[in-house]
């Protein structure tokens, strides 16, 4: 039998202590603070280990969870990091979260070919930025 890891440890009191109760109570969303469960599992110095559970697509995918928001510090690790989840139905997983990122592909084309095209415009504000920088 193979040995649990740390992960396996984590993903396991995340899915009884947090995840299993919020959907008896009929909850859309979940909250879970790192740091909370760092301190819950008496870890030592395993916070990133705690993060990287939290973000990994085998968590999301296993609990049927779509990330709706992170904060935290800029590194993404850290005792203050919050994940946000929504509890999705089953069959809905973080694929569907993708597919709705995909459709803001090319928003901007249009006001991109009014000014020339991406490039054109690129080069139009590194001169308008390089121009600054020897007038001063």
């Amino acid at each position: 039998m193979k040995a649990q890891t740390a992960a396996d440890r984590i993903r396991e009191h995340l899915k009884k202590q947090f995840l299993e109760p919020a959907r008896l109570r009929g909850e859309i969303t979940v909250r879970i603070v790192a740091g909370d469960i760092h301190k819950g599992l008496g870890l030592r110095n395993q916070v990133p280990n705690v993060c990287q559970v939290l973000r990994s697509r085998k968590f999301l995918n296993e609990n049927r969870l779509v990330l709706e928001k992170f904060e935290g510090p800029p590194s993404g690790l850290g005792t203050t990091a919050t994940f946000t989840y929504r509890l999705a139905a089953d069959g809905a997983t973080q694929p569907e979260r993708e597919s709705l990122f995909l459709r803001l592909r090319g928003i901007a084309k249009d006001t991109f070919a009014s000014l020339g095209g991406g490039e054109e415009f690129i080069r139009g504000e590194r001169e308008r930025f390089y121009q600054r920088e020897e007038s001063r």
